[in-house]
Parts: C-alpha cells; sequence; structure tokens
C-alpha cells in the first residue's frame, strides 16, 4: 500500500486533465464579474497523477476562484441528469401495490418481457397507470429473490456488458427505508431496475495547528467502476440485512484498515441524495453521510485491493479539486460538498449559497 505524503509543489506548468478553466464574463454587460468554467478533456479520466491533484488544488492555480460555486453546482448537475421527458420513458415497477423501482420501457421490451412467468405487463392500472409486476405466484420475499436473480444471471450470460459489475451482492427492495423487502436484488442491477439504493460515505479528516485535512483515496485502476478516481476515506452500498452502522464498521476496515475503536467514533451527520437516468439505468441514491476526525499519526491502509493509494489533503484543497475538476468519483463530491457547508468552508457569502445546499438532496430521502 502505498502512502503518498502532502507535498505542495512550488511551480505550476501543465496541461491538466478534465481541468475546469476559469473565465470571466459579466452578466449583460455590467455589474460584479463572476467566474464560468470550460472544461479540458482527455480519452480517459484515470489518466491523471497525485501531483495532478496536488496542482489543481494550490490556491495559486485559479486564483480569485474561492467563493465561486460553478464547479460545484456542475457536479451536482452530473448527478441528476435525465430531464422529465427521458423519466417518462421508465415504467413504475409495483409490488403489492407500491411503487418500488422503474424500469425502462426499452429494457422491458428487448431483455424482460420474454421471462412470461416472473414479469408481468400491465397496460392500464386503475392508481399507476403503465405498470410491470411480478407474478402472483411469486407471493414470498425469497421465491422472488431466487427468481429475479436467475433473470438477471441469464442476461448477464447472454450479453456481458447488459448489466457489468455483477457482484453477489443484494440489495433490499423497498419502497422506503427500513421497510420491509419485497424481494433482493442483485446491486449491480440495481440502476436497471430504478430501485432505491443506500449507501454509507465517510469522510476522514485530521486536524493540525488548527487546519483541517481530508485523507482522499484514489481507486484501484481495476475497479469495474470508476477506476482510478478519487474517494473519500470510506464508502460503501448499504446490502440487505445489514444496519448502516455495522456497513460503515465493515468498510472502515476494509478500504481503510480502520480499528474498531476508532470506527464506532464516527458521527452520523446526515444524508445526500441524487436522481440520475442515463439509458437504461435509473439511480435513486441516498447516502448516509458520516464523519470521523483520526488521530494525526493513523495513516490509511487498504486491506481489499480496491484502493490503490491515499493522500492527506487540506480541506480547501480538496475543495478547489472538486470545483476545478472531474478527479472525484461523482457522488463523492456530493458528500465533500456537505462536508464543506457543515465545517463552515461554503457559506452564505456565496452566491448561489441555498441553492447549492438545497441540490445535495434533490433526490427521495423516504
Amino acid at each position: 500500500m502505498a502512502i503518498i505524503p502532502l507535498a505542495l509543489p512550488n511551480k505550476i506548468g501543465f496541461s491538466l486533465p478534465f481541468l475546469y478553466k476559469p473565465i470571466t464574463t459579466r452578466a449583460g454587460g455590467g455589474g460584479s464579474s463572476c467566474s464560468a468554467f470550460t472544461c479540458r478533456s482527455v480519452s480517459s479520466p484515470t489518466s491523471f497523477t497525485w501531483d495532478d491533484v496536488v496542482q489543481a488544488s494550490l490556491p495559486d492555480y485559479a486564483p480569485n476562484d474561492s467563493s465561486d460555486l460553478s464547479g460545484f453546482f456542475e457536479k451536482i448537475k452530473y448527478c441528476n441528469r435525465g430531464s422529465s421527458e427521458i423519466k417518462s420513458e421508465f415504467i413504475p415497477l409495483v409490488i403489492e401495490d407500491q411503487i418500488v423501482g422503474y424500469i425502462h420501457n426499452g429494457f422491458f421490451d428487448n431483455y424482460l418481457r420474454r421471462f412470461k412467468d416472473v414479469f408481468v405487463f400491465v397496460p392500464s392500472d386503475s392508481r399507476f397507470g403503465t405498470t410491470v409486476t411480478l407474478n402472483k405466484t411469486l407471493s414470498t420475499p425469497e421465491e422472488r429473490t431466487r427468481v429475479v436473480g436467475k433473470v438477471i444471471k441469464s442476461l448477464a450470460e447472454e450479453e456481458k456488458e447488459l448489466i457489468p459489475g455483477i457482484r453477489n451482492e443484494l440489495y433490499p427492495v423497498t419502497p422506503s427505508f427500513g421497510s420491509p423487502p419485497y424481494f433482493s436484488l442483485e446491486r449491480a442491477a440495481a440502476p436497471y431496475f430504478g430501485i432505491k439504493a443506500y449507501g454509507v460515505h465517510m469522510n476522514g479528516f485530521v486536524k493540525r495547528d488548527g487546519e483541517k485535512f481530508l485523507w482522499i483515496g484514489k481507486r484501484s485502476p481495476m475497479k469495474q467502476t470508476f477506476p482510478g478516481m478519487l474517494d473519500h476515506l470510506v464508502a460503501g452500498g448499504l446490502p440487505h440485512g445489514m444496519s448502516c452502522v455495522a456497513n460503515l464498521i465493515k468498510e472502515c476496515e476494509e478500504e481503510a484498515g480502520i480499528p474498531l475503536s476508532l470506527s464506532n467514533q464516527a458521527m452520523s451527520v446526515g444524508a445526500v441524495s441524487y436522481v440520475d437516468v442515463d439509458g437504461y439505468r435509473y439511480e435513486r441514491d441516498v447516502l448516509f453521510c458520516y464523519d470521523l476526525e483520526l488521530p494525526g499519526d493513523f495513516i490509511p491502509k487498504n486491506q481489499d485491493g480496491e484502493v490503490e493509494s491515499f493522500k492527506l489533503i487540506p480541506v480547501e484543497n480538496v475543495a478547489n479539486v472538486i470545483r476545478r475538476t472531474q478527479f472525484f468519483k461523482p457522488n463523492c463530491s456530493l458528500v465533500i460538498m456537505d462536508f464543506l457547508f457543515r465545517h463552515g468552508y461554503i457559506g452564505p457569502e456565496c452566491l448561489g449559497y441555498l441553492d447549492l445546499l438545497q441540490s445535495l438532496r434533490s433526490g427521495d430521502t423516504s
């Protein structure tokens, strides 16, 4: 495990991939100047190093952008793609008179309709209109889990790129958090069924001489999702049958080698949410946020091979990386932005403060 010591270079002179470059504009030909952003892109978002991250984080790299929230709004927008017109292409998945998900009509027609003993198309439901449901013969959560799981396995074997990243990890299918699940679904298939998915995300921070630092991880290049991108210290989806606290403790140990004596001090601080629609995928995610103040001499050590390396970076510099680049896994940006609000790094003097605060909970948090 490589631990990268904090080292801030003195010179900046490179073309940074996925960099938001500030430009100055004036609204209506007058008034105060504000920053807008343009984006330079490269073929792969993983083609950056810690040196690139550090240089993009420096205040002098883009002076006068410290109160500009445009880059933060870009991250919110990316996590909440999909117009109302696109969303209308999805059909409610209804179980026992409750909407538990949304399935794209193309995904149903092309892949699910032929499994007539599992999925039933209802052209006119008196309450929800056109819907998809499960065959009434599947009356128990266990039966539904088993049969739908066989369908997912069959589809994955037929067309490997259709539902990538099969993990054999189950998510509960439920109309709201904490209610009894109607069945459980393979995690990788969750967006294709539009079910509500929950996760635990933790910012690990350190205080030194009155300044706060965040531990940031760089994902393994072998990860199936967002390889090589940046994460906050600990995160994990919430599987069926596990509490948030138990899952957080497990992820702390696996992802950062944080012992129970420290992880059980993590503080629950709220949640962020988003709705992201892209192709056949309909993500309705709620991320429960946690903070953990770590000892100054603690060094994270990844245990499961999913993190390539870690770096301890001043919070203000982390904010700059999120605002100026696309180096972070998109939903992790939201969790860190929530941290920036709660710890006073984004204040009401910033234009758009309330809109940005509200947009961190753009999804259904039920």
